[in-house]
């Protein structure tokens, strides 16, 4: 499981390279346009994750900041990468 998640985020890493390059040098065509969309989506997406659960359980759970700025980049799998750690 543990591998899968690395596995997982570096998947996820790569789509957040591949948005961010995307915004210093847009790609030709409409291509440009799908991705400000899509990079906007996934940012919003993860920060609604974000905020849920560490307002849902930020009190409960001692998380370092780089936790919680993980489950904005990564989103699911940093969360069940959490739940793993605290679950043990």
């Amino acid at each position: 499981m543990k591998t899968l998640l690395l596995l997982a985020k570096v998947a996820i890493g790569f789509v957040w390279l591949v948005l961010a390059i995307n915004i210093f040098h847009p790609f030709p065509g409409l291509t440009a346009i799908v991705l400000y969309i899509m990079t906007g989506f996934l940012f919003m997406m993860h920060g609604v994750q974000a905020l849920m659960f560490i307002g849902a359980f930020g009190d409960k759970v001692a998380m370092t900041k780089w936790e919680k700025w993980s489950i904005l980049f990564f989103g699911i799998f940093a969360l069940l990468d959490i739940r793993r750690k605290y679950m043990m």
